[in-house]
C-alpha cells in the first residue's frame, strides 16, 4: 500500500513503509548472515546518517567518481537534455540530489522541465532534497518516490517523455545477473522515446581503486561500520563496533572493488527480533558491498541486451567515469 502527502514543500509518495522495509531487512539479514560467505546488499548502508556519511565521501580527495562525473555533466548536460528529448527527469538513488542540479538547470535553461521525481529509501533525506529543489525550481512540479529501485521501477510516475537517470556508479552495486535484471526491469517501464542516463566507473589503477574506498580519514570505514548499528537499531542487535573493522579490496576476477567488515576476533552476535545468533569466526569477513568497475564495451552490451540502444556516451578528460545515454 502507498500513501502520499503534499505540501509547498513538494509531494511525497512513500512505497517502502517502515513494516515492508523491516519484513525485508529481516528476510535479507536471515538469509545473509547464515549463508557462508555472509554478504547483505549495500542499500542497507543507506539510513539517513549512512547518506549524510555517503555525502562526505564524495568530497574526498581519494574518492574521484563524483568529480569525474560532476565534470562530465558540467560540460555535457545541455548535450543530454537536448539527445534526451526529454521533459520529464526520474533519479533513482537520488539522495540529495546534489549533482542533479546541473541537469536541472539544462533542462530549465532549455524550457523544458514539467517534472522532477527523486526515488530513494532514506525518507528523511528524501523529503529534505525534495523541499530543498521545490524551493529553488518552483516553476517545475518536484516529487519524491519513497521507494527501492530494485522492487518500485514499475510505481514511478509516467506520462510525458522520461529520462531515468541513475548516476553515481550506483549501478555497479549489482551482480552481473542483478543488474542484466534491473536494466530489463528499467526498459520494461519505459515508452519508446524515453532514455535511461546511467553512470559507470572505469577500469583503472589499482591503488587508486582501493584508495577510493578507504579513504585516509576514515570516512568510508565510519559509512562501513554504520550498517552494524542499523542492525543493531532495526534488529535489536548486538554487534559491537569496535570487533569490527573496514576491508577493501579488488577482485580482479569481478573487476570490482568489494567492501567487508571483517571480525577481529571470534565472537557471537545476537539479533533478538528475528531470533538470530550468527557465529564469525576471528578474521572472517561479511561483504556489505561490491561496485563494479567497467569497460565500455561491457556496458554498451548490456544496455543492448536489455532492449536499450545506446545514443551517447561521455567520459571526463581523465577517462575515470562515463555516462551513457540510451533510448527505448
Amino acid at each position: 500500500m502507498s500513501s502520499s502527502t503534499t505540501s509547498g514543500d513538494g509531494a511525497i509518495t512513500v512505497h517502502l513503509h517502515p513494516d515492508a522495509f523491516e519484513q525485508s531487512l529481516r528476510q535479507e539479514v536471515a538469509d545473509g548472515l547464515t549463508r557462508f560467505p555472509k554478504e547483505l546488499s549495500p542499500k542497507w548502508l543507506y539510513d539517513d546518517l549512512g547518506c549524510e556519511l555517503f555525502d562526505q565521501i564524495t568530497r574526498l580527495p581519494e574518492y574521484y567518481p563524483t568529480r569525474a562525473e560532476r565534470k562530465i555533466l558540467e560540460t555535457r548536460a545541455d548535450e543530454i537534455v537536448r539527445l534526451s528529448a526529454a521533459d520529464t527527469l526520474i533519479e533513482l538513488g537520488s539522495g540529495t540530489s546534489d549533482k542533479t542540479r546541473l541537469l536541472l538547470d539544462a533542462f530549465a535553461g532549455a524550457g523544458r522541465l514539467d517534472r522532477f521525481v527523486a526515488l530513494d529509501v532514506a525518507e528523511a533525506t528524501l523529503r529534505d532534497a525534495v523541499a530543498k529543489l521545490s524551493v529553488d525550481y518552483s516553476s517545475t512540479e518536484v516529487l519524491g518516490v519513497v521507494g527501492d529501485f530494485n522492487v518500485h521501477l514499475d510505481q514511478l510516475p509516467s506520462g510525458g517523455r522520461r529520462l531515468i537517470a541513475f548516476l553515481g556508479g550506483t549501478v555497479g552495486n549489482l551482480h552481473p545477473d542483478e543488474r542484466a535484471t534491473f536494466l530489463a526491469a528499467a526498459a520494461s517501464t519505459m515508452t519508446p522515446g524515453d532514455t535511461l542516463l546511467l553512470g559507470t566507473d572505469l577500469v583503472k589503477d589499482r591503488r587508486r581503486l582501493v584508495d577510493a574506498y578507504d579513504d585516509a580519514q576514515g570516512v568510508t570505514a565510519a559509512f562501513n561500520l554504520n550498517l552494524l548499528d542499523v542492525l543493531n537499531r532495526e534488529l535489536d542487535g548486538d554487534f559491537d563496533r569496535s570487533r569490527f573493522e573496514h576491508v577493501a579490496r579488488f577482485d580482479e576476477d569481478g573487476s570490482f572493488i568489494e567492501m567487508r567488515l571483517r571480525s577481529v576476533a571470534e565472537q557471537q552476535v545476537h539479533l533478538a527480533s528475528i531470533d538470530l545468533t550468527v557465529e564469525f569466526a576471528r578474521g572472517e569477513e561479511l561483504r556489505t558491498e561490491i561496485s563494479t568497475k567497467f569497460r565500455p564495451g561491457s556496458v554498451r552490451a548490456e544496455l543492448t541486451d536489455a532492449g536499450l540502444d545506446p545514443i551517447g556516451q561521455w567520459t571526463d578528460p581523465d577517462d575515470d567515469f562515463a555516462l551513457w545515454l540510451a533510448r527505448r
